[in-house]
């Protein structure tokens, strides 16, 4: 009976009605009247605070508000990660390939024949389908712009392409050869001897890939022509164009000279090359 009668109080104190009234101080008028219970305002807290903590959850979730909150990362820098990791994994890629085909120029003035090797940059690229790599628009915006802002191109072919057998080379300079072309010897050129100051001329019309100082063969000049054949100029005293120029049939590229250690005296050593092998000079040019 005291228990029943304990939990009867319980719940009528919880439910018990209290008077609440707001008078007017000076004319002890009654302006508002509520009639509450603990009950009443213990629902009427919980519902203030459920939908405190629902609405603050809503407005971070989809406001731009959540990006304030510490520790978390907006979209757009997480968008911008992704992109800036696309990127630099083209250009990472984009060196690498480049580093190995300057490594064959490297490798042929050493005169050291690249036979497993392709001069061609890209040849030895590996190619993706279009299926198999989704390029994004920043990406490509960005190959565009590469592109275009590149001051020469290894691998550029004109629209009219001039055919191996209608290729005229011009004499790289007027002298006598005192070596000629030999393989067994590891010669993979001839050696030309004039008169001193004498103007090294280019052969053909090509892009300069590679202009400076070998401590074997002194200052070296290399231009990459058409169908894949690459002029080697070595010993001489002066280089007059650089790295990245684009040269014509005729236009003087160094001066002859005595440079490096591997020269007995002034002159140049002239190799042509194609297709990633050494030929022999006298076989296309009338000396």
């Amino acid at each position: 009976m005291t228990k029943k009668s304990n939990k009867q109080s319980f719940w009528e104190r919880w439910r018990f009605k209290y008077r609440f009234v707001i008078q007017n101080s000076d004319t002890f008028e009654e302006r508002i009247i509520l009639k509450l219970s603990r009950l009443n305002v213990f629902l009427v807290v919980c519902c203030l605070f459920v939908f405190l903590v629902g609405g603050t959850t809503l407005i971070i979730a989809y406001s731009p508000l959540k990006e304030y909150i510490p520790g978390y990362t907006s979209t757009d820098i997480r968008r911008n990660i992704i992109t800036l990791n696309q990127l630099s994994d083209s250009l990472s890629y984009e060196l690498e390939s480049r580093e190995r085909y300057l490594q064959n120029i490297r490798n042929i003035i050493k005169g050291v024949p690249v036979e497993k090797a392709n001069l061609s940059l890209n040849d030895s690229m590996v190619v993706f389908e279009e299926d198999q790599v989704a390029r994004s628009t920043e990406d490509s915006l960005l190959r565009e712009r590469i592109e275009e802002e590149e001051r020469f191109n290894f691998t550029q072919k004109t629209e009219k392409q001039t055919s191996i057998e209608s290729m005229v080379f011009f004499k790289p300079i007027n002298g006598i050869i005192t070596q000629g072309f030999n393989r067994n010897e590891k010669h993979y050129g001839i050696d030309l001897v004039s008169k001193e100051n004498e103007l090294i001329k280019c052969v053909f019309d090509g892009v300069v890939v590679f202009a400076s100082w070998t401590s074997e063969t002194g200052h070296v000049i290399a231009i990459q022509h058409e169908n894949n054949f690459l002029s080697i100029y070595k010993h001489n005293s002066v280089l007059l164009k650089e790295q990245g120029e684009i040269v014509s049939l005729g236009d003087a590229i160094a001066i002859i000279g005595n440079s490096g250690k591997f020269t007995s005296g002034p002159h140049l050593h002239f190799e042509l090359w194609h297709n990633n092998g050494p030929v022999n000079p006298e076989n296309h040019i009338i000396f």
